[in-house]
């Protein structure tokens, strides 16, 4: 894949761009405010009780569509903007070798203060490996930002104690630093889709030898946008699609069954049990709260939540477009093996 750089049209000045990039950030800032009013808007028009199973997840599904798809263009855009002014080997260079361990730290730490679910992460995961960002880099910062989040901390600070809170928050960022360090010692780039790999490798790098002017860079942000775009509207809605479905829909009875065990495997159970529900820390922490006030086991529980967040169906079937199944495995066994140490450790401790 090649990306070419072509003079301006003539009579669009460079100003007109420049206005038109603001114009655009400032709309797409208003339009985001409002998508959950525009949610709540379009659901008033199903025959349906809002605050039903149904109605929960047609809200959701009209919330979360748009929201991740303004994400997915203004990340592009600006990732492909930024990566014109760095080739992939300087980029390539600073974020790999002796240094991928500190940059695993910081995209792990980028993720916590990032509100992100895990659908709303994958496009800041793809522009980071469009701009040649290190595979295991991007994972630090994919598992991070879902797993171990703001929302997350407060509610269960609130919950349980500062005490769990803040394991919560050190195992989480534990496991999204080592996990992405192990994929990135892996050397798994082998393993990205094709059109993925050759954006990592670099092959779509502006016109050699010439100097850039802003409007330059624009265009290959738009460039960026209509490709990745292309490959990965469908699917992302689809994936949301799939979530919205089984949103709302907790089996809560059988959970506290399944989790007030005192046998070894209920830890792995709730881990599976959370893999095709799909929501954010926000809207699972009433749950957690439910299960614990019924008696659930504290690292079950904690086990649980951290599954539907990280390892969410939905986020698999849109990673899809970018990883191939061997990648996605390899990710999805990272993963589950530092929440099931995360579950049984705080079913010890308390």
């Amino acid at each position: 894949m090649s990306v070419s750089v072509s003079p301006a049209r003539p009579g669009r000045p460079d100003w007109l761009w420049h206005l038109g990039v603001v114009a655009f950030v400032a709309l797409w800032w208003l339009v985001y405010r409002q998508l959950v009013p525009v949610a709540e808007w379009i659901t008033a028009f199903f025959p349906v009780e809002r605050h039903s199973h149904t109605g929960e997840a047609i809200a959701f599904f009209f919330y979360d569509v748009p929201k991740v798809m303004m994400l997915l263009t203004l990340i592009v855009f600006a990732m492909g903007v930024v990566r014109s002014f760095f080739s992939p080997e300087k980029t390539r260079a600073l974020l790999s070798g002796r240094r991928e361990g500190v940059g695993n730290v910081f995209a792990a730490m980028l993720g916590i203060v990032t509100p992100f679910c895990s659908c709303s992460a994958v496009p800041l995961f793809i522009g980071f490996v469009s701009a040649g960002i290190p595979l295991g880099v991007t994972f630090s910062f994919l598992i991070a930002a879902p797993m171990v989040n703001e929302v997350a901390l407060i509610l269960l600070f609130g919950l349980v104690g500062w005490q769990v809170a803040a394991i919560y928050l050190g195992f989480g960022l534990v496991i999204a630093i080592v996990a992405g360090w192990v994929i990135g010692k892996l050397h798994l780039e082998g393993w990205l889709q094709d059109w993925v790999r050759d954006i990592h490798s670099g092959a779509d790098v502006a016109v050699e030898g010439e100097h850039l002017t802003m409007v330059d860079r624009y265009r290959l942000g738009l460039t960026a946008v209509r490709e990745i775009f292309g490959k990965v509207w469908l699917w992302i809605i689809l994936g949301i699609g799939m979530g919205a479905l089984i949103h709302g829909y907790v089996p809560e009875d059988l959970m506290v069954r399944i989790m007030g065990a005192g046998t070894w495997w209920s830890v792995p159970a709730a881990v599976v049990m959370g893999i095709p529900m799909y929501t954010n820390a926000a809207g699972v922490i009433p749950i957690v709260e439910a299960l614990l006030g019924k008696g659930a086991a504290l690292g079950t529980v904690l086990a649980f939540m951290m599954s539907v967040i990280a390892l969410s169906l939905p986020e698999m079937i849109i990673l899809r477009q970018v990883l191939t199944l061997r990648l996605i495995a390899v990710f999805i066994g990272v993963v589950t093996a530092g929440i099931l140490a995360v579950g049984f450790l705080f079913n010890v401790i308390f």
